[in-house]
C-alpha cells in the first residue's frame, strides 16, 4: 500500500520518474524479411513493449542515411530511410504507441550530418556559395597540416581535407559526419525547423545525441594533453588517442547554453514534449547540471557515468551524490546499457547472472530520476561475441582486436528460441543472432515464472505504485563496502520515506538499519531478512523498507 505524498501529486510531468525503453530499430524486429529491423517490426512488438510497463520508447535514428554510422549520419532530417519504412509507417507507430499509452521519443542528431546531406554537398563545393559557412571549415597551417590538434572520437585526426575548397572540415566523429557550424545563426534556425517538423508530426520527445558537441571553440585552440593516468574514457577504447586530450575546445562551449534555451522555447510550444540530452564532456556531471539548470534548457540529461566497465557501489554512490550536489532543480536520467557500450550483464555480471540482473534492474530504477533501459536488458542479454568477418561497426573494424566496437550490443532481439534467427527474421540478419541469446529468448522467459522478464514486469508495476521512487528526494546512509543504502523521501512531508538496500558483493552482508523500518513485499527481490534491525542481504540481492 502506498500513499502519495502531498508534494508529488498527479500534476507532475509524465517524464519525471519515467521508464524509457530504447529501441534500436535495426535489431528489434524485421517485418519485411530483408534482414534488418524496421518500423513495422516495432509496431508489431508494441504489445510486448506495453507489457513491460514502460512509459515511453526512444527510437534510435530511422532517418534517411547512407548508414556509415547506422543512422547517426543523417542525409535528410525529414524523411525515413527506405530500409526502415516510410513516413506513413512512422505516423502509424506514433498513433499505435499512443493507443497503448506509450510516448514516442526520437533521436535527433543535431551537431553533425552525413557528408551526403544536400547542405554539405553545397557547402563543400566552394567558399562563396549560400551554405559555405554551414559547416566548420578552416585553412591549413602553413605546412599543410590540420588547423589544430583535435582528434575524432573514432580515432585519428578530427579534420579532413576538401580539395574543392582547399580547406579542412571538422568531424568529431567519422570523416563522413561533418560538423555543422552552430556559430552561424542560419544553421541554428534551420536545425530548429527540422526539430519542429517532428514535433508537429506528434512525437512526444527528443533524445538529443551528443548535444554538447554543437559548438566548437571559434578560435580553434589546441586541446591540452592529458596525463596517461587520467586517460580513462567513457565508451571508447583505451588505446584510442581521443583519450590523450582534455576536450576543452572541440565541444561543450558556453554558446551552446543560449541555443539550448532557444530549443527549449520551441519545445515548450508543444505541451508534454520533453528533451533528454546525451552528455559526454570532461566533467559530464557538471555539464548535466548546467544543461538542465533553471528549467529553461533541457528537461533531462544523462551521461556515461554508470556505463563504466566495473561494478562498484562506491562509484554509484559518488556519482549520484556529486550530481545531486550540483543539480538543483534539474532532473537526471540513469542507464546501465545502451547501443554504444558493452551490455551490463557482461560488464558487471561477467556473463548471464539473473540474480544480479534483477537487482540491477531494481537499483537503477530506485535512484532519483528517470531511467532508460536498452532493448533486451529486460532479458539479461549479454554482449554477443562477433567474429571479425561479421563486424559492421567501423569503430570496431578500426580498433580490432583490442576493441571490438559496438556490434556486440546491437545484435538482433531473440523472440523465439527454436525459430530461425530466434524469430527476428526469416533471412540472414545484418548481425548474427547469438546462440546464448536464443537460450534467453522471450518465449523461454515467458514460460518461466522466475525469469528476469517476469521480474522486470513485476517490479515496474510495483514501482508505479511507489510515488517516492518516482519523484522523491534521495539521501544515502552508511553501508558496508560493496553495498548501497539510501532513503527516498518527500522533503515536504517528513513522515513519508522509503529505504532501499543493495548488496553488490558475492557474499552475504549484514546492514544495520533504523529501528522504525520494516520490510516491504511485492517488489520481487528475494532472500533478504530482517532480524532486530539488522538487514541480512545475500549476495547480489536487495530489499526495500518503509
Amino acid at each position: 500500500m502506498s500513499t502519495a505524498p502531498s508534494s508529488m501529486q498527479a500534476n507532475s510531468p509524465w517524464w519525471r520518474g519515467a521508464v524509457i525503453y530504447q529501441v534500436y530499430p535495426r535489431s528489434l524486429m524485421d517485418a519485411n524479411d530483408d534482414g534488418v529491423g524496421d518500423i513495422r517490426g516495432i509496431i508489431g512488438k508494441l504489445d510486448y513493449i506495453a507489457s513491460l510497463g514502460v512509459d515511453a520508447i526512444w527510437v534510435s535514428p530511422f532517418f534517411k542515411s547512407p548508414m556509415k554510422d547506422f543512422g547517426y549520419d543523417i542525409s535528410d532530417y525529414r524523411d525515413v530511410d527506405p530500409l526502415f519504412g516510410s513516413l506513413d509507417d512512422l505516423d502509424a507507430l506514433i498513433a499505435q504507441a499512443h493507443e497503448r499509452n506509450i510516448k514516442v521519443m526520437i533521436d535527433q542528431v543535431l551537431s553533425h550530418t552525413s557528408d551526403q546531406h544536400a547542405w554539405f554537398e553545397e557547402s563543400r563545393a566552394s567558399r562563396d556559395n549560400p551554405k559555405s559557412d554551414w559547416y566548420v571549415w578552416a585553412d591549413a597551417k602553413p605546412d599543410g597540416t590540420a588547423p589544430n590538434n583535435w582528434i575524432s572520437i573514432f580515432g585519428g585526426c578530427g579534420w579532413e581535407w576538401e580539395p574543392r575548397r582547399g580547406q579542412y572540415y571538422l568531424h568529431n566523429f567519422l570523416k563522413s559526419q561533418p560538423d555543422l557550424n552552430f556559430h552561424n545563426p542560419d544553421v541554428q534556425n534551420q536545425i530548429l525547423a527540422e526539430v519542429e517538423f517532428w514535433l508537429e508530426r506528434g512525437v512526444d520527445g527528443l533524445r538529443l545525441d551528443a548535444i554538447n558537441f554543437c559548438f566548437h571553440d571559434a578560435q580553434l585552440r589546441d586541446n591540452p594533453a592529458k596525463p596517461p593516468e587520467q586517460r580513462q574514457g567513457r565508451g571508447f577504447s583505451e588505446d584510442n588517442p581521443y583519450a590523450f586530450q582534455y576536450h576543452y575546445y572541440n565541444n561543450t562551449q558556453p554558446e551552446n547554453l543560449a541555443f539550448l534555451e532557444r530549443l527549449r522555447r520551441l519545445i515548450d510550444r508543444f505541451p508534454g514534449a520533453v528533451t533528454l540530452g546525451e552528455i559526454s564532456s570532461e566533467d559530464s556531471l557538471a555539464t548535466m547540471a548546467e544543461y538542465t539548470a533553471n528549467n529553461e534548457r533541457l528537461h533531462m540529461a544523462y551521461s556515461f557515468e554508470l556505463l563504466v566497465p566495473e561494478l562498484c557501489a562506491k562509484h554509484i554512490r559518488d556519482t549520484v551524490e556529486n550530481l545531486e550536489a550540483s543539480l538543483g532543480e534539474g532532473w537526471p536520467c540513469w542507464s546501465l546499457s545502451n547501443h554504444d557500450v558493452v551490455r551490463v550483464m557482461s560488464r558487471w555480471g561477467g556473463g548471464y547472472n539473473p540474480v544480479l540482473g534483477k537487482t540491477l534492474h531494481a537499483l537503477v530504477a530506485s535512484l532519483r530520476g528517470s531511467v532508460c533501459y536498452y532493448q533486451g536488458e529486460e532479458l539479461g542479454l549479454t554482449e554477443a561475441d562477433i567474429a571479425f568477418e561479421d563486424l559492421q561497426d567501423p569503430y570496431g573494424i578500426t580498433f580490432w582486436p583490442n576493441f571490438k566496437g559496438r556490434d556486440g550490443c546491437r545484435t538482433p532481439m531473440p523472440w523465439q528460441s527454436n525459430e530461425k534467427n530466434a524469430g527476428f527474421s526469416k533471412v540472414k540478419p545484418w548481425l548474427p543472432v547469438s546462440e546464448a541469446h536464443a537460450a534467453l529468448a522471450v518465449d523461454v522467459q515467458e514460460a518461466d515464472a522466475n525469469s528476469m522478464l517476469h521480474f522486470y514486469r513485476g517490479f515496474m508495476a510495483w514501482r508505479k505504485d511507489q510515488p517516492l521512487l518516482l519523484g522523491g528526494e534521495i539521501r544515502f546512509a552508511s553501508a558496508p563496502d560493496g553495498c548501497l543504502l539510501f532513503e527516498r523521501f518527500d522533503k515536504a512531508d517528513g513522515g513519508q520515506s522509503l529505504w532501499a538496500a543493495f548488496n553488490l558483493t558475492d557474499k552475504t552482508v549484514q546492514i544495520p538499519i533504523p529501528a522504525t523500518l520494516s520490510m516491504l513485499d511485492g517488489h520481487g527481490l528475494q532472500g533478504a531478512s530482517l532480524e532486530e534491525q539488522v538487514l541480512n542481504l545475500p549476495a547480489y540481492t536487495g530489499a526495500f523498507m518503509r
